[in-house]
């Protein structure tokens, strides 16, 4: 952000919250350079990003002062899931300027990296892989979706979905067509997670990934299910 940028940030946080205010002009400005300092990678507005909604929904929230890393850190995991859902596939209808006969490559890899920076920026939404819409595989998606719940607006979906990261989980992974663990139980010994329950570790704590295990049953069950309706 620039130092306006910032300045109009620091206005609006106070008017939302006015414990923020300064009378003190030296207080002022030693707080708008340390904002400006902190915030100096992060941008007002980028793809999927508003630094004003974060530190509104941050002082709706939190009984505590909103600091500037209150809208860094947000920004920079925003940033880190752009990137990791940026496939890096190659659209040539997307990059008109380089001459499909070019025989270095430099030109596709210096578009690469030009795509990679602008969407780590936040210019442009990261290319993803693109959802099945017809055919078999898109029954499937829709049949793993509807077993997982009733449907709601994808607003709201997107606003609980940092409040129950399993669910959205499944969801991906039905929409990405991967094996979803928690479709078949846990077969090692020190776990015996139930179908629909995560997997545990040796002290009953919920683990982050399923075991190793219980992912292969997890692939084998939904090979098993394509064969069968292939064969129908």
């Amino acid at each position: 952000m620039t130092p306006r940028e910032v300045a109009a940030l620091i206005a609006y946080v106070v008017k939302l919250d006015p414990r923020l205010a300064l009378d003190d002009q030296a207080a002022a400005a030693e707080r708008l350079a340390q904002w400006c300092d902190l915030l100096s990678d992060v941008p007002a507005q980028a793809h999927g990003w508003d630094a004003a909604r974060v530190a509104r929904d941050y002082i709706a929230r939190n009984p505590y002062r909103i600091q500037p890393s209150d809208v860094s850190r947000p920004w920079h995991t925003h940033k880190a899931d752009q990137i990791g859902r940026h496939v890096g596939t190659f659209e040539p209808t997307a990059h008109p300027e380089i001459d499909p006969d070019d025989e270095t490559g430099d030109a596709y890899v210096a578009a690469l990296r030009r795509e990679r920076e602008a969407v780590a920026a936040g210019r442009i939404a990261p290319v993803t892989l693109r959802a099945i819409t017809a055919g078999p595989a898109a029954a499937e998606v829709e049949r793993r979706l509807a077993a997982l719940g009733e449907y709601m607006p994808r607003s709201v979906k997107q606003v609980l979905a940092e409040h129950r990261p399993r669910r959205t989980e499944r969801e991906r992974a039905a929409v990405e067509g991967r094996p979803d663990p928690l479709d078949v139980s846990c077969v090692y010994e020190h776990c015996l997670a139930p179908v629909g329950e995560p997997c545990r570790n040796a002290r009953r704590q919920v683990r982050a990934k399923p075991h190793p295990t219980r992912l292969d049953r997890a692939t084998a069950h939904q090979a098993r299910r394509q064969e069968q309706e292939t064969a129908a």
